[in-house]
């Protein structure tokens, strides 16, 4: 079992920032890669990043691509999420997930998952 635990949401004015966190341990010898979604209510949870855990490659959606960046310290098990130039339109539960797989949009691939963190930007 995995266990993943994301910190660091909360309100913001449209423009700020913020830095998440997600913390993993148990049995995550079979991590080949992790990411970030989220899902807005009355929506489906979509991708916003992921990265290769072992060299660190990354992936973004159009849609965060340049505010966003995902990065991971291998010494704390914990990958990050700063968001940067934050809009209304990313009001989310952001939830961080666990993958044995390449970095894909796909949901299901990705094994564990956290228990999300909300982020609000007000206008």
């Amino acid at each position: 079992q995995v266990q993943l635990v994301e910190s660091g949401g909360g309100l913001v004015q449209a423009g700020g920032s913020l830095r998440l966190s997600c913390a993993a341990s148990g049995r995550t010898f079979s991590r080949y890669s992790m990411g970030w979604f989220r899902q807005a209510p009355g929506k489906e949870r979509e991708f916003v990043a992921a990265i290769i855990w072992s060299g660190g490659s990354t992936y973004y959606a159009d849609s965060v691509k340049g505010r966003f960046t995902i990065s991971r310290d291998n010494a704390k098990n914990t990958m990050y999420l700063q968001m940067d130039t934050l809009k209304p339109e990313d009001t989310a539960v952001y939830y961080c997930a666990f993958s044995s797989w390449h970095p894909t949009h796909a949901t299901q691939r990705y094994d564990y998952w956290g228990q999300g963190t909300q982020v609000t930007v007000s206008s």
